[in-house]
């Protein structure tokens, strides 16, 4: 189970892209903004577990 942590590179209308913190060499990943929270921002940093995204600041 895939538990890691996520800062919001860049919001690009309905996606947005996040790059995991602790592996910033990886390319971002695309994901729907249906799946995060609404109140999100770009640079806002995301929890990932339980297929669930949460905003830790």
């Amino acid at each position: 189970m895939l538990v890691c942590d996520y800062i919001v590179q860049q919001i690009d209308g309905d996606y947005a892209h996040l790059r995991r913190v602790d592996m910033m060499e990886e390319a971002p990943k695309l994901v729907a903004r249906a799946l995060l929270p609404q109140e999100i921002r770009e640079g806002s940093t995301l929890h990932y577990e339980m297929m669930q995204y949460t905003l830790i600041d």
